[in-house]
């Protein structure tokens, strides 16, 4: 697994994420291979950020299948604009990459089997298995270490000395010091943001 977290603040949007990768019970440290987990996507609006946890394979296949796609395409400034444009790759990943839609029998639609974060100008989305769509106003976490992050950000975020890549390193030290399936060293990426809140 992983810990991925994105915070706003102050006008600006930071996404940080561990660099550790694990096959069952063997760990991947970033002495190993340079596990970088944040990627950029041009999009129609300029730069936005992503990171998936789960399966490795997530990271190469949605690479892959939003750097094959029009930029005018790839269009993340709202959440019913993430939604659309999943929703239109969504044939792309079965097709193309072999994405297995199944989660279970009684589910209600075919899952992109993704759990993600997508920082921009606009904001902080968390984008889920069936296509949710979350938009989050001051920080969120996604991962194994998750629950260290969202409640170390917690405690950081009203500090007004704190910005959001310091609330963001926060969030990652403490997933890193308690999950099992995170390390350092992290990645730390910060956009300005269109609208300070």
């Amino acid at each position: 697994m992983t810990t991925v977290v994105a915070v706003r603040k102050g006008g600006q949007v930071t996404m940080a994420a561990d660099s550790l990768v694990t096959f069952g019970d063997t760990r991947m440290s970033h002495n190993a291979e340079a596990n970088q987990k944040i990627f950029t996507v041009e999009d129609a609006a300029g730069q936005s950020l992503f990171a998936v946890a789960g399966a490795a394979a997530h990271q190469l296949v949605l690479q892959h299948a939003l750097a094959a796609q029009p930029r005018e395409a790839l269009q993340f400034g709202s959440k019913h604009e993430v939604f659309h444009t999943f929703t239109q790759l969504h044939p792309v990943l079965k097709d193309t990459f072999f994405m297995q839609t199944k989660e279970d029998e009684h589910e209600p639609y075919e899952s992109s089997q993704f759990t993600m974060l997508l920082a921009n100008s606009s904001g902080i989305y968390g984008i889920y298995s069936y296509r949710e769509v979350f938009e989050f106003k001051q920080y969120w976490a996604i991962g194994s270490g998750r629950s260290f992050a969202l409640g170390a950000m917690h405690a950081a975020y009203d500090n007004k000395s704190r910005n959001a890549r310091d609330v963001a390193e926060a969030g990652i030290a403490a997933a890193c010091e308690f999950d099992r399936n995170s390390a350092l060293p992290a990645d730390v990426l910060t956009l300005k943001l269109k609208v300070s809140k």
